[in-house]
């Protein structure tokens, strides 16, 4: 008798065992390193039994049964909502769950576009404006880098940055979809991790080599990145810059002047090249203390990839922004006189 027992005890376990693999497998993702996105549309109204259909029918879950029983056992048959939702076919049936049930769908969200070549204060303007955050706000938690004040964890790239600058230089522009309710540490988040994806362990590497560490790197683009505008051009220019420190020349960049004072202009004044600040690449010798901007992908691919030339000076034309180049100064002064005007 106790054999029996024992033997039905064992099968009610192997059962339970097999149930519990069989129901774990159904709620994954149906189609591993498929991440590709779909719309997928919940109508006002639609019953959960129609919702598992719908899912089923655009392959984005395994089984019906199984869905309707993971939303019952979590208590969600009337938490979700209504709407539009971005959903992709590596998501398991709880994140498909986790987002029907948030309500956070595409009329909720929007993008914010970070252009290239923005500083910390223009990101805070744009961001006030979009009604995301406060540039105080924002300025607060990225103008500092004594202390990490996000909930996250800071992407190993960024532990070589001094402690007396913030993130200048390290807020990747780019186009990011965030929810309405989002606060600027989501989109700072963002920006910060996309910068760690897009600054790859072989440029890492690749810089190393030359010498030069992600925060150097960086700094160099910034300066690149609002000097000249096509690829090509940024790497013949970091090419020169970097050949200017080695010589022990001063970069005398305008673009640091223009940071200094907050002023574009086509031509600068002696005056101006004398302005006591240690971001003045006229009166400094090597890169400044930071960056002044946050360079784009370009920009920062040139500074690790720079093309060696004979030029010696450039300049960008005021009618049209074409980077013309020279190899005496003397070429340069009739560039000046030619193209700035």
């Amino acid at each position: 008798m106790k054999k029996i027992i024992f033997i039905i005890i064992l099968l009610i376990l192997l059962a339970l065992c097999g149930f519990y693999f069989v129901y774990n497998y159904n709620i994954g993702a149906n189609n591993i390193g498929n991440s590709e996105n779909v719309i997928f549309k919940v109508a006002s109204g639609e019953s959960v039994k129609q919702i598992a259909e719908n899912l089923f029918k655009q392959d984005l879950i395994r089984s019906k049964f199984y869905f309707l029983l993971y939303v019952k056992n979590q208590d969600k048959e009337n938490a979700l909502q209504a709407g539009e939702y971005t959903l992709n076919y590596s998501m398991s049936i709880k994140d498909i769950v986790s987002i029907l049930a948030s309500g956070r769908a595409l009329s909720r969200e929007t993008d914010v576009k970070i252009i290239e070549g923005w500083r910390l204060t223009d990101i805070g303007e744009y961001l006030e404006k979009e009604g995301i955050s406060t540039k105080q706000n924002f300025l607060s938690l990225t103008e500092s880098a004594f202390t990490w004040p996000f909930d996250f964890e800071k992407p190993k790239l960024l532990n070589g940055i001094p402690n007396n600058v913030g993130l200048e230089g390290f807020l990747f522009p780019d186009t990011y979809r965030i929810y309405n309710d989002d606060n600027e540490a989501v989109v700072i988040k963002k920006m910060i991790n996309n910068f760690a994806d897009k600054f790859t362990e072989k440029m890492a590497k690749d810089a190393t080599k030359q010498g030069h560490d992600v925060f150097e790197i960086v700094t160099m683009a910034s300066i690149i990145e609002k000097e000249v505008r096509n690829y090509e051009d940024m790497r013949v220019v970091s090419g020169l810059f970097w050949n200017r420190i080695k010589n022990g020349q001063g970069l005398e960049s305008c673009a640091t002047l223009a940071y200094i004072m907050g002023v574009d202009k086509p031509v600068y004044s002696l005056d101006d090249t004398k302005i006591k600040s240690n971001y003045n690449t006229y009166q400094n010798l090597g890169l400044p203390p930071g960056p002044i901007c946050n360079p784009g992908l370009n920009a920062i691919k040139a500074a690790i990839y720079p093309v060696d030339t004979e030029y010696n000076y450039f300049l960008s034309r005021s009618d049209n922004g074409e980077t013309v180049f020279s190899k005496t100064y003397q070429e340069h002064l009739r560039n000046k006189a030619k193209y700035l005007r």
